[in-house]
C-alpha cells in the first residue's frame, strides 16, 4: 500500500482547485487559496513529489468526437491469477475504445468503461475483441444512459484537516 501523504487544509484547497481546473495559472491559484505565488508553487511541487498529484489531463466529450455510445462491461476471467489479469488488463488498455478499467472484487473481475460509435461498434468490441479471448469466461454490458462527471476528491468532513502544516 502507498504511504499516505500528510495534507493540511491548504493542500486540500489547492487539490480541489486544480482538480476543477488544472489550467489555473499559479498566480490565480495562489490568490484563490490565499498564499504567496512562490509558496503556492512550492506546495504544488511538494504534492507532485509526494505522488498526490500524478498528472493533468483534458476532459474530452466522447459524443463530440463521434463516439456517443458509452458502456460499462463486466468481465470474468479464468484462471484469475496475476499473469492472466496483467495480460488481460494490458490488452484492454491497448484498445482505442477503452476509457478506463477497474480490477474489482465482487461478481465481476473487471469493469471496463468504453466509448464507441454505435451499437454495431459495441457488438464488434464485445464479440470480436473481448469474448474471443480464451481467458474471458463471461461478460455483460450496460449502456450508459447518462454520464455524471467525476467530482474533485475531497476528504470527508470528519477527516478534513482544519490546520495548516507547520514548516519543517
Amino acid at each position: 500500500m502507498k504511504e499516505v501523504a500528510e495534507l493540511d487544509s491548504v493542500d486540500w484547497h489547492i487539490l480541489e482547485e486544480l482538480q476543477n481546473d488544472a489550467t489555473l495559472p499559479n498566480r490565480a491559484l495562489a490568490e484563490i487559496v490565499g498564499l504567496a505565488p512562490s509558496t503556492c508553487l512550492q506546495r504544488v511541487r511538494r504534492l507532485r513529489e509526494l505522488g498526490v498529484i500524478t498528472g493533468c489531463h483534458a476532459v474530452v466529450d466522447p459524443a463530440t468526437t463521434g463516439l456517443p455510445l458509452e458502456a460499462v462491461v463486466s468481465v470474468n476471467v479464468r484462471p484469475h491469477n496475476r499473469p492472466v489479469t496483467t495480460a488481460f488488463r494490458a490488452f484492454v488498455m491497448a484498445q482505442p475504445e477503452t476509457r478506463s478499467i477497474f480490477h474489482v472484487s465482487g461478481q465481476a473481475d473487471f469493469l471496463i468503461h468504453i466509448a464507441v460509435a454505435d451499437s454495431t461498434h459495441l457488438q464488434a468490441f464485445l464479440v470480436d475483441k473481448l469474448a474471443s479471448r480464451t481467458e474471458v469466461r463471461n461478460l455483460t454490458s450496460s449502456v450508459v444512459l447518462e454520464r455524471v462527471e467525476t467530482r474533485a476528491l475531497t476528504p470527508p468532513v470528519n477527516l478534513r484537516p482544519t490546520h495548516r502544516r507547520r514548516r519543517s
